[in-house]
């Protein structure tokens, strides 16, 4: 398996590593850490260090009453029932596995089919040659799967806020470089780029934040009428 040449760096690890990142930006980081070991021991360390640091901070006393008021919170609140795993479940299957990993699977549960692929239902047209499937929508940005035909390539643009794109299938390439699965492509306003992808497509997750930004004449002009 080749290992990733793409990072998120050393700000996002640390956001991730602390609970800082949106949940679209935290998923986007969690995938690339399952393909990638190094990232994964840095994230480790973080962890460790900002555990270390929490150790070492004064206690602060509590107000007077709060335990009795805990207490009688736990007495008059019942705790959620919990649900029974089902009956059905099985092993999944090894391409599923290596295919769409933990937490990313977790979001695609009811759309893969029974070897472990993403389903046809559920897709939406963006461009011809590229559909989406939305996993995550609200303020804080978008999070979805995008799939490309091979050769295709997105317009010119560039982002309104930040935009955390992790190859999973295939790859593409743009003006600073070729993205492979496990790879994550970081897109901010300094940027401006034409993604293409690689002749066997591409299938990727994207968390953009802020919204692309067509460039160009004519780019400009459709920004007006479409929100991507």
């Amino acid at each position: 398996m080749i290992r990733p040449s793409h990072h998120p760096g050393d700000t996002l690890l640390i956001d991730y590593a602390g609970g800082a990142l949106c949940e679209g930006a935290s998923l986007a980081v969690a995938t690339h850490l399952a393909f990638c070991p190094a990232c994964r021991h840095e994230v480790a360390e973080m962890e460790a260090i900002g555990g270390a640091l929490l150790d070492e901070l004064e206690p602060e006393p509590l107000s007077n009453g709060c335990l009795e008021a805990l207490m009688a919170r736990l007495d008059h609140e019942r705790p959620a029932p919990c649900r029974p795993a089902p009956r059905d479940a099985a092993p999944k299957p090894p391409a599923e596995q290596s295919r769409y990993p933990e937490p990313l699977r977790s979001y695609l549960r009811g759309r893969l089919d029974r070897d472990g692929r993403i389903g046809e239902g559920g897709w939406r047209f963006l461009q011809p040659g590229m559909r989406c499937m939305d996993l995550l929508s609200g303020p804080n940005g978008t999070t979805r799967l995008i799939r490309m035909k091979g050769g295709v390539g997105v317009p010119t643009h560039t982002h309104g806020g930040i935009e955390l794109t992790v190859v999973l299938e295939g790859g593409f390439s743009d003006e600073f470089g070729a993205f492979l699965p496990g790879d994550l492509a970081i897109g901010d306003p300094s940027l401006v780029h034409r993604p293409v992808s690689d002749p066997e497509g591409c299938l990727c997750l994207a968390t953009t934040i802020g919204g692309l930004r067509l460039t160009g004449p004519v780019g400009r002009l459709f920004n007006r009428f479409i929100k991507f």
